[in-house]
């Protein structure tokens, strides 16, 4: 039955029916709405999980990782500096192939403390090993959530995934949801190397040069075994529930000229600004980035693109940007928007598309494109 939710109620809501055995957490804004939700459903038995209130987000994903690797589902959600407490154990997560899920609320990087949306805090994580998915909407959210457990669970692939919605433009923004009865959509889940009592045996132990280069290769191969298993859960879960994902969100890109890429909710906004300018027939078309890791092939054969990031590697470029370029290997408009929850509209939009310069980067409100 659609309800009304946030993008954070409709994360917890996706966990309530995923049923995890394990949930280790700690608040942090703007992503503590996941972690009261999920515990008043714990407290109220709709959640038949333990949930642990650890004393910091280096913990919560210790506490994960130590329950996975007893073979059990487990989830856990943080943002911004949490995430970056976090990452000692992020790599561990992914380096010990433990399928864990993790919600993680984007937002900036202090200093000067901001809690608004920013993707640098993911971004930072984008080499470790884990998959990464980036909502648009709570509906999506909430989707990606459910598909996130299988797809991380899947023989082929048993490695972490991270859901990443923007702060407060999407976790606390109140849209339509639609909650499915999920059914025999997550089987139990299998992992191979679980620890077993009967048979005690070593994890972690130091590794030397003659074999550790063959764990990296296994992530690698994982990753991009995933593909496939990605396009699988998608292509279900539409057949099942009725909506359909890809790697991409495009939108009106068939017959376009010029398009438009970007993350999160500045996709949906782009959307907006694509139907003004064909209103003035510009043929602009967008291209919505859903999965980060593993990165999507993308034909843009014969357009101009124009890249919008809410991320930047100082001394470098805008990260989308620079991985765009590397795949399509020529030159595009670089665009620096949104850093710190800045305000960027359709408008806004619209005018980068107009006013592209292929070849140059923008940092919106510093050396504007007007």
């Amino acid at each position: 039955m659609k309800t009304i939710a946030t993008g954070n109620k409709a994360v917890a809501e996706a966990v309530k029916q995923a049923q995890p055995t394990v949930i280790a957490a700690y608040p942090i804004t703007p992503q503590t709405q996941i972690i009261e939700q999920i515990a008043e459903y714990v407290a109220s038995g709709k959640l038949k999980s333990r949930f642990i209130p650890v004393e910091s987000e280096h913990s919560a994903m210790a506490a994960c990782i130590g329950a996975s690797v007893t073979g059990v589902r487990t989830f856990t959600a943080t943002s911004s500096q949490g995430l970056l407490y976090m990452h000692e154990m992020t790599n561990w997560a992914a380096g010990a192939r433990l399928p864990i899920v993790m919600a993680n609320v984007n937002r900036a990087i202090s200093p000067g403390w901001n809690i608004w949306a920013e993707h640098t805090d993911s971004m930072q994580e984008r080499d470790t090993g884990w998959l990464q998915v980036y909502a648009g909407s709570v509906q999506e959210a909430y989707d990606a959530t459910l598909m996130a457990f299988r797809i991380a669970e899947h023989e082929d692939v048993l490695l972490p995934v991270m859901v990443n919605l923007d702060g407060f433009a999407l976790s606390h923004i109140s849209q339509p949801l639609d909650p499915v009865e999920i059914g025999d959509f997550l089987p139990p889940m299998f992992l191979p190397h679980a620890i077993d009592t009967q048979n005690p045996a070593g994890y972690g132990v130091l590794t030397g040069p003659d074999d550790y280069f063959k764990f990296r290769w296994d992530i690698e191969r994982s990753m991009r075994d995933s593909v496939k298993v990605i396009e699988s859960v998608q292509e279900d879960y539409a057949r099942r529930f009725g909506r359909c994902y890809g790697f991409t969100e495009d939108y009106c890109c068939d017959d376009a000229n010029v398009v438009v890429i970007s993350m999160g909710t500045l996709g949906k906004e782009a959307e907006v600004a694509i139907d003004m300018l064909r209103s003035e027939g510009i043929r602009a078309g967008s291209l919505r980035l859903r999965w980060l890791r593993p990165f999507p092939e993308i034909n843009l054969e014969g357009r101009e693109i124009v890249v919008i990031d809410r991320a930047y590697s100082f001394g470098f470029g805008g990260i989308l940007a620079t991985s765009i370029r590397s795949r399509i290997k020529r030159d595009l408009y670089s665009v620096i928007a949104g850093l710190g929850g800045q305000e960027v509209t359709y408008e806004d939009i619209a005018d980068f598309i107009r006013q592209r310069r292929i070849g140059e980067e923008c940092w919106f409100g510093v050396n504007d494109h007007a």
